[in-house]
């Protein structure tokens, strides 16, 4: 009652990172006057239940019960931590399973042994690694040891980053640094084939460039050590906001917050190509006839029976080119959780997810960037702004989002702006078709759209 253990709050930080459910159960959790009697951070827990309030003392199994109906699970789904007896009795009765805390440290070994993942190393937007996705721990820390010349003691840690990506994000604890690894899937999925190497270059350079983008450290293509090419980036700590109406921000502040995703978003297209060695990147010219070629490909290749709209689409894209076509460096998947924030100001400290870049249509990454406003707030991992009152939650409308960009780069919003919508919409949709072809076939889903 004196204090939250720090290895308890990190442990329910661990559980929930894995889609698991906490729960508080106390006597009281509140003085008289309201003011909070135990010093701990609600943020752990999806549920808080006071017996004292609810009239049921423990042992009562009744107080238990209540527990598990506000969580949503059975009591064989469920595991309690007491230190008393008495009460861990009245719960296993019922069915749940239960764990005597005699030594915190010593009751997260046995609860680890139950649930299967480690219960420390909690970063945010990590989980533990998942099952088929393990990499050889021992080769890792002799290349980390021999490319950045340290040789801690202790093994290094693992954990996986929770966004799904074709190419698998880990976070590596070494020593005493905090590290990213990115590597092939074996064999490379979706239109662009292999991407790694590719995208360790196109990260070297735009941080040569002053880009925001993590710092980059090494590319390992030498197969023997993991299997597929990888490389590693420092760890950029910041918030990412996957909903895109920005519930951890104020509302008065969001406006801030979309002014700088616009400007970052200005200064990717703005970059002098050569100067920046991007030259080799793509073509001049004719990106969108050949991605609208490459997507429509890629739709076809997972196809699992006739869309109308679909077909609509595919024979409307092509008749609606547009003449002009500017190039720049293109992001290819630029979004609001693409993007590493400051905690506590409007500043864009990381742009992440390059694998789609390549030199295009700058207008293609501004209607990518405005999909959100037309998408459902419930949107799997892209959590959109359809329907929502925007003047209420201190966001600007699309079109003023739009303006903000444009006024950035000192251009007009382009007339056929539909034909850009269109094309963002018609990619998304080929990336969840391969999904749903994939979910049919028993693949684990990929989620990076």
């Amino acid at each position: 009652m004196i204090k939250q253990l720090p290895i308890m709050a990190e442990a329910a930080q661990c559980i929930r990172a894995e889609g698991l459910k906490t729960a508080l159960l106390s006597h009281s959790l509140c003085l008289g006057d309201g003011e909070g009697l135990l010093p701990l951070d609600q943020q752990h827990f999806d549920v808080m239940v006071e017996s004292h309030q609810e009239g049921m003392p423990r042992p009562n199994p009744g107080i238990y019960k209540l527990c598990l109906e506000r969580l949503g699970v059975q009591p064989q789904e469920s595991i309690l931590l007491d230190s008393s007896s008495q009460n861990l009795k009245a719960a296993a009765q019922l069915g749940m399973k239960t764990v005597k805390v005699d030594d915190p440290e010593a009751a997260l070994k046995e609860l680890e042994t139950h649930l299967g993942f480690p219960l420390k190393g909690f970063v945010p937007y990590t989980r533990s690694v998942r099952p088929g996705m393990e990499i050889p721990k021992d080769r890792l820390q002799k290349y980390l040891g021999d490319v950045l010349g340290a040789h801690p003691s202790a093994p290094l840690e693992l954990r996986q980053f929770d966004h799904g990506e074709s190419t698998r994000s880990y976070l590596v604890k070494f020593g005493g640094r905090l590290l990213v690894l990115k590597k092939e899937e074996e064999p490379p999925s979706g239109p662009s084939g292999p991407s790694v190497p590719r995208e360790y270059r196109v990260l070297k350079a735009l941080a040569e460039a002053g880009v925001p983008v993590p710092p980059v450290l090494a590319l390992c293509e030498d197969r023997s050590i993991l299997g597929t090419p990888f490389y590693l980036l420092e760890h950029c700590a910041g918030h990412i906001h996957h909903a895109a109406s920005l519930p951890a921000v104020p509302p008065r502040r969001r406006g801030a917050w979309y002014g700088a995703m616009a400007r970052v978003l200005a200064r990717i297209h703005s970059l002098d190509l050569g100067a920046a060695k991007l030259q080799e990147l793509g073509e001049h010219g004719n990106y969108i006839q050949q991605q609208v070629e490459t997507w429509t490909k890629q739709y076809r290749a997972v196809e699992t029976h006739v869309i109308p709209a679909m077909e609509r689409l595919i024979q409307w894209l092509p008749l609606h080119f547009p003449e002009s076509q500017k190039t720049t460096l293109v992001h290819g998947d630029f979004r609001m959780d693409h993007l590493v924030f400051h905690p506590d100001r409007p500043e864009v400290l990381a742009v992440l997810g390059w694998k789609f870049a390549t030199l295009g249509d700058p207008m293609c990454d501004l209607a990518n960037n405005c999909m959100s406003f037309f998408l459902p707030a419930h949107f799997g991992a892209r959590r959109g702004l359809r329907k929502c009152d925007l003047g209420h939650l201190g966001i600007p409308t699309a079109e003023e989002y739009s303006q903000m960009y444009c006024g950035h780069m000192g251009v007009e919003r382009p007339e056929n702006w539909n034909f850009y919508l269109a094309f963002a919409f018609f990619r998304l949709a080929v990336m969840l078709q391969g999904r749903h072809r994939g979910s049919l076939a028993g693949e684990e889903p990929n989620q990076a759209s």
